[in-house]
C-alpha cells in the first residue's frame, strides 16, 4: 500500500477524525438553493409597477420596476395625459435614473436632450390637450451598482412646474 501524500494524513482525511459531519456543507447548499428559488419566485425584484402623480395640468405615469439586480435591462416607459394643452412639455429626471445606469436610447427621440442642474431634462414638445404622449427609455443596470437611488421625475410646461414623481428603486446585487 503506497503511502498518503505529504499534504495530506490519513487519519483527518481518510478516517475523518475531528470532521464535524456532512450537515455543514448541506445546510450551505440548501441555502444557496434557497437563495436560487427565491430570485426565481422574483422576491429580488424588476416586475414593472406603475407610479402616477396628476395636477389640473397633467398626469403622469411612470411604468418601471421598483427592484432590480445588476445588470438587468429594462424599458421605463413615461405617459403624459394632458388635461390642458402643454406649449412645451419637459421632463426632468433625476441623477438616480443615471448614475449606476447605462442609458441605451429613447424612442420617440425627445426634440432635444440637456442636463438642468446634473439632471437629464428631455423636452418633448407640444402635446395638445386630451391627447397622451409616451416615452420609452432603455436602461440597463450597471453590473457594480447597489443601493437605492432616488428616481424624482419632474413635468415642466416651459419653466413652469406641473407635476413631480417621487420613486426609488431598489438595486440588489
Amino acid at each position: 500500500m503506497s503511502s498518503a501524500p505529504q499534504t495530506l494524513t490519513l487519519s483527518r482525511h481518510r478516517d475523518r477524525k475531528g470532521w464535524v459531519g456532512p450537515w455543514p456543507s448541506r445546510i450551505g447548499i440548501a441555502l444557496l438553493g434557497a437563495i436560487v428559488i427565491a430570485a426565481l419566485l422574483d422576491v429580488f425584484g424588476q416586475r414593472p409597477q406603475t407610479t402616477t402623480a396628476a395636477s389640473g395640468a397633467a398626469r403622469l405615469q411612470i411604468y418601471a420596476p421598483t427592484q432590480a439586480r445588476s445588470g438587468l435591462i429594462y424599458t421605463v416607459r413615461f405617459r403624459i395625459d394632458a388635461l390642458r394643452e402643454i406649449k412645451r412639455a419637459v421632463l426632468v429626471l433625476a441623477p438616480g435614473w443615471a448614475a449606476g445606469y447605462t442609458f441605451n436610447g429613447s424612442a420617440p427621440q425627445p426634440a432635444s436632450e440637456s442636463s438642468a442642474d446634473g439632471k437629464l431634462a428631455l423636452t418633448l414638445g407640444k402635446i395638445a390637450r386630451g391627447q397622451h404622449y409616451t416615452l420609452f427609455v432603455s436602461l440597463q443596470v450597471n453590473p457594480t451598482t447597489v443601493g437605492d437611488p432616488a428616481q424624482t421625475v419632474w413635468l415642466y410646461d416651459g419653466n413652469k412646474a406641473l407635476l413631480t414623481v417621487h420613486r426609488h428603486v431598489l438595486i440588489w446585487p
